[in-house]
């Protein structure tokens, strides 16, 4: 077996276990013939909305917006596209419109929520007065820091007139199920999108601790009125949130254990490290090729040949000013760490088809890509110094591209031992 294309099955197996299309239907509501007013945000929006559509009968008619390039075409829900990871005016107009269609609900009325990652940037519209240039400035500077997914939403839900609960908040007291699928580590759901539908159980304060600790300016007048909780948003227990119901349809989880039995099937045993790995991307990537060469020379903790599969979410602070994502830079990090070691490949993506900057997935490395690299004249650690992943792999031309792919349960890896 070819160790690249193995790499590729996994990645669509993990993929198609998060398609709307199958794991919308079965959570869907009874449809008992009533309206149904749809809502939602994310890089899988669109294609739930599609799902919801392929089998409902009843009235239907609603609003979601999806990351540029992620629509797909429906007849009763409006498609909007918009701006991510920071947001737009595009975003903004968006999500105005969202709570437009379900202010003044009475309790007979109905609300489905499609949630899914990338929610965050692309609910845009600011707190009162907050400003679209100040949302702007302050995750464009946390998406440099380092800052974990959980820490920017936190301080984006206190900036927001529809994040952290607030969206559900507008639509009492109609009823709103939410149908989420989670990119977050741990699954929690006042993190996936910035948990709209959702008590909040972060503070104010605590964005203010989130911005501080990273050294990040923001305006005195916004900063009093954070200290102040002149922005707060509805904590868990609220009751005007009771009549909102929230379930998770799928996960980095599961797509992980479909990867797996992808795997196995394939006579290669799997060892799924975690679906909520966090950290330095760069960092991540060297603790992982220790473990793969321990598979490779002592068959621990697993005997070749097998996979190590893992999820969740790293991050990458910025120095330099290359191009690419975090799941390449964790390729570089991974690549140097092996530094050529016979019999490992890997592959790290992110699932909804875009890793950070550029239109690639994520990578491919190969025993021989170091090599390969210093033939062209290529210094890794350059590369690394100025943030450059995709242009390391660019060049070698080991980028995957898969296109957008309509879901988003963040990072696919995948590192491949004793295959040859």
């Amino acid at each position: 077996m070819n160790p690249r294309e193995v790499l590729r099955r996994l990645l669509d197996a993990a993929i198609a276990a998060a398609d709307p299309a199958l794991c919308v239907p079965p959570h869907l509501p009874p449809d008992d013939g009533g309206r149904l007013i749809v809502i939602g945000a994310g890089k899988a929006s669109a294609a739930m909305a599609r799902a919801v559509e392929d089998h409902w009968s009843g009235p239907l008619d609603g609003l979601v917006v999806t990351r540029y390039g992620h629509g797909v075409l429906c007849q009763r829900i409006e498609i909007v596209e918009a701006a991510h990871p920071v947001p737009d005016a595009a975003g903004e107009m968006a999500a105005a419109r969202i709570l437009g269609k379900i202010s003044g609900l009475t309790a007979t009325d109905r609300v489905l929520a499609l949630i899914s990652g990338g929610g965050s940037a692309l609910l845009a519209v600011p707190a009162e007065g907050v400003t679209l240039a100040e949302k702007r400035v302050l995750t464009s500077a946390l998406l440099k820091s380092g800052a974990s997914i959980g820490e920017i939403n936190c301080v984006r839900k206190h900036l927001s007139a529809i994040k952290g609960g607030r969206l559900a908040l507008a639509a009492w007291p109609a009823p709103v199920l939410t149908l989420a699928i989670s990119d977050v580590p741990g699954d929690d759901p006042a993190v996936i999108a910035s948990g709209p539908t959702v008590g909040d159980p972060t503070t104010a304060v605590d964005s203010l601790k989130v911005l501080d600790f990273y050294g990040i300016a923001l305006p005195e007048a916004l900063r009093a009125r954070l200290q102040s909780g002149e922005l707060e948003t509805p904590k868990p227990g609220d009751p005007r949130l009771a009549k909102s119901e929230f379930h998770l349809i799928a996960s980095p989880r599961q797509m992980l254990e479909a990867a797996a039995a992808t795997a196995q099937q394939l006579g290669i045993t799997p060892l799924i490290l975690g679906d909520a790995i966090e950290g330095e991307a760069r960092e991540i990537g060297k603790a992982l090729a220790g473990m793969a060469v321990s598979c490779g020379r002592h068959g621990f903790p697993a005997k070749k040949p097998c996979v190590l599969l893992s999820g969740g979410e790293t991050t990458v602070t910025l120095k330099g000013e290359g191009r690419g994502g975090r799941n390449t830079e964790f390729l570089l990090g991974l690549a140097l760490a092996l530094d050529g070691a016979s019999g490992i490949h890997a592959l790290a993506a992110d699932t909804d088809g875009i890793d950070g900057s550029e239109d690639n997935a994520g990578a491919f490395i190969a025993p021989d890509s170091l090599r390969r690299a210093r033939e062209r004249g290529l210094d890794i650690r350059r590369f690394m110094a100025a943030n450059d992943a995709w242009g390391y792999f660019s060049a070698l031309g080991d980028l995957l591209v898969t296109g957008p792919t309509r879901t988003n349960v963040n990072d696919f890896r995948a590192i491949l031992v004793g295959l040859e």
